[in-house]
């Protein structure tokens, strides 16, 4: 079995350090770079982008709202032409950087509210599914399993790679819990490990009232954020090994090649 470890990384702004990243670029597979939309600037994304090559991560445009004032958290009611030269704008401002340091661009992952909405919505899930074929139709599509950006997605018979979430509980139906709950982040690195293990080997999403949800698994996402980041991102490593897991580069999985 083949699976990719991805993180959110060059995320500089007010309400996140990368002092994790170059750490966490010596664990994780690949990597959605920040495009200085919600957070991130040139020197960051360049800085980001030499380690993942140093260290055969491959990387990703991680797209957002242009609000960095609300970390690109904030719901945004744009028109479909402003979401496509959004994605588009962010996509080649990466892409730029990245050939000046002899790398290519592989996967895009949107952020925050951006991403929460295109879950729910098939019709904007969309629009950002076809503003990235107008980028580059060979770029992967990183979004959360079983959410309208996977249906959209599969639909344009684009390269879709289905993720998880390593320190999120889940609700019944599928979605993440709400961070305003208690139990909505698993802290503890071993907890974490068990919960990604249990959902790879059953390919199915691990419900907090214990219901489980089939569904595809292509890439496990751990937060950068946070006191026990890198050693989450390391036990989940370590465990997928120890089961027997091939680990992958999203551009390198079998099935996108």
């Amino acid at each position: 079995m083949e699976i990719n470890i991805n993180c959110d990384l060059g995320e500089t702004s007010k309400f996140c350090s990368t002092e994790n990243d170059p750490l966490l670029l010596g664990i994780v597979n690949s990597a959605n770079v920040a495009c200085g939309y919600h957070a991130g600037d040139e020197p960051t994304m360049k800085k980001t982008v030499e380690i993942s090559k140093k260290n055969g991560v491959s990387i990703g445009a991680h797209p957002s709202f242009n609000d960095p004032e609300n970390f690109g958290r904030k719901r945004l009611n744009l028109t479909s032409k402003e979401i496509n030269k959004l994605i588009i704008d962010q996509i080649n401002i990466l892409s730029e950087i990245a050939e000046k340091n002899s790398m290519k661009v592989t996967h895009v992952k949107p952020h925050g509210a951006l991403n929460n909405m295109a879950c729910e919505d098939f019709e904007l899930a969309s629009v950002i599914s076809k503003s990235i074929i107008n980028a580059n139709k060979d770029l992967i599509f990183l979004v959360p399993t079983g959410s309208q950006m996977e249906k959209a997605g599969k639909k344009l018979n684009m390269k879709v790679a289905a993720e998880i979430f390593a320190d999120r509980n889940y609700e019944d139906d599928g979605n993440l819990v709400s961070r305003s709950k208690k139990n909505a982040l698993i802290t503890d690195p071993e907890e974490a490990k068990k919960h990604v293990i249990k959902m790879v080997q059953n390919q199915a999403l691990n419900c907090f009232s214990g219901k489980q949800i089939p569904c595809e698994i292509d890439s496990i996402c751990v937060h950068g954020d946070g006191k026990s980041a890198v050693k989450t991102a390391q036990e989940i490593k370590d465990g997928l090994i120890n089961s027997k897991v091939s680990l992958k580069s999203l551009d390198q999985l079998k099935k996108f090649i």
